[in-house]
Formats: structure tokens, sequence, C-alpha cells
């Protein structure tokens, strides 16, 4: 077992090392649904009670991972279109899909928070989730209006069903082991579960497109 962590330094450490364990799990296992805390604490060499130090649940060390995908995803859309004006809305939604779809673990979390993670944890926890993310959101949006052509508000519609595709065509495209098993007995029942990424970039690009329409 690893000795307690007793500097500040140390202790922001503990927190990114149960972090990146819970990332491993995650990729390792398919999907969040199946990390533990009992899981994380023990790839990293830690008491199962030694977490509570740092995240009073489970559900906030995932929530603090959801948290910081939304930061990562808005900036990562600001690299992707450093310079780029006048884009089309096929253009817009590709960075949109193109960038949700570099980031797993945030694809997967964005059906767990508010099905299960953000409701779960302490007001003042949930409270700077929601500052935090709404930030991200709002810096996302500014990022596409300014690239594109779309305003603001079809370009919040866009991110809405940007969010909400992704998450249930994530879930559908990563099945548990007996929906797998099931897919190959009926492959017609399967073949949603096969294409995540371009299924994505065509419904976002035409509502993308659909949104442009209804403005003109």
């Amino acid at each position: 077992m690893q000795p307690r962590a007793r500097s500040a330094a140390a202790k922001l450490q503990r927190v990114e090392d149960l972090l990146d364990a819970a990332r491993v799990l995650a990729a390792e296992r398919g999907g969040v649904r199946h990390v533990t805390l009992a899981g994380i604490t023990k790839s990293i060499g830690l008491h199962p009670s030694a977490v509570l130090r740092y995240f009073a649940s489970k559900e906030e060390l995932l929530l603090e991972l959801a948290e910081r995908g939304w930061r990562e995803w808005s900036e990562s859309l600001d690299v992707h279109l450093e310079g780029v004006r006048g884009l089309p809305p096929p253009g817009t939604a590709a960075a949109v899909a193109t960038t949700l779809t570099s980031m797993p673990l945030f694809c997967d979390l964005l059906t767990h928070v508010p099905l299960s993670l953000e409701g779960d944890v302490g007001i003042e926890r949930a409270r700077r989730y929601k500052a935090n993310s709404f930030a991200a959101y709002d810096q996302a949006v500014a990022c596409l209006t300014r690239s594109g052509t779309l305003s603001t508000a079809q370009v919040q519609d866009l991110v809405t069903v940007a969010l909400g595709v992704t998450a249930n065509l994530w879930q559908i495209s990563h099945p548990t082991p007996t929906l797998a098993h099931l897919y190959t007995q009926e492959p017609r029942w399967g073949h949603a579960a096969l294409d995540f990424a371009p299924r994505l970039m065509r419904l976002l690009q035409a509502t993308a497109i659909g949104l442009a329409a209804q403005g003109e």
C-alpha cells in the first residue's frame, strides 16, 4: 500500500493518480459504468478508504472527470478552429463531431452526468460543476459562432443536439458483452452499434444545414 499523502503537492498528485486510474479502468472495462472505487484504489495500491480523503464518492470522482472533459472539449475546439472564419454550417458541425469523437471518456460521461452523477453529490459540488461546465459551454459556443456563419442561437441548438445524440449513440455503439454477443447472432439489430463517428457526423451536419435554412 502507498503511504498517506501529507504535503499539499502529494495530495494534489494523489488526486491526479485517482483520476488517471479511473480513466484507465473506464477504457479497459468498457465504460464508466464498470468503474468502482475498489477497482481504482486497487490499481494504484491504496486502501479503499483512502479515496474518501479526496472524493466523497465515486460519483464525485467521475463528475470531476466530466467537468474536466468540458474544459478540454472547449479548448480542443479553440485549437481545431484557430484562425478559421466563415465556416459553412456543415463545417461547423464537422468541428463539433470531430472534437467530440476524439474524447471517448467525455462522450461516455455525457450519459451519466444527468442520469446520476450531478444529482448524487453535495450541492456545493454540483454548483461547482454547473458553473464550470456552463463556462466551458459558453466558450465553445463563442468559438463556433466566431468561426462560422451560424448565429449564436443556431450554434446553441446545434450543441444541444450534439450532446444528446452523442450520449445516446456512444452507449449504443459500446454494447455490453451480452448485447455484443446478441448482435453477432442478430446482425440486423447491431448495425447501429458499428458507426458511431460517421453517424454522428451525418446527423450533426444535417442538423446544421436545417438550422441555417430555418434562419434564411
